[in-house]
């Protein structure tokens, strides 16, 4: 199972101008986050104050991180980085120095 830095971006030109129409997707994005926080994929969310962008740290398989970032679209696009833990990059230090 792989761990993943998202870097998620709401797209502006699906983001309402009415702000109780924006609530409303707020508050439907927000629900499937927190199912995927629940589910155990999604480890932590966040929100970057004032941008419509912010992280999520994600650990699943490739499938598993596909399905779940496909469940956002079109409203939010990703952005995916596979990440490794300082033991994993330990790891790779001492398999590099034999």
């Amino acid at each position: 199972m792989g761990k993943y830095l998202l870097l998620w971006r709401l797209d502006p030109a699906r983001v309402p101008a009415d702000p109780k129409e924006r609530a409303a997707g707020w508050f439907g994005l927000m629900a499937m986050v927190e199912r995927d926080l629940e589910k155990g994929i999604s480890k932590d969310w966040g929100s970057f104050i004032g941008e419509g962008r912010g992280y999520a740290i994600i650990e699943g398989s490739e499938i598993e991180v596909s399905l779940m970032t496909q469940q956002y679209s079109p409203y939010v696009r990703f952005e995916v980085h596979p990440i490794m833990s300082a033991g994993q990059v330990e790891d790779m230090l001492k398999a590099m120095g034999g």
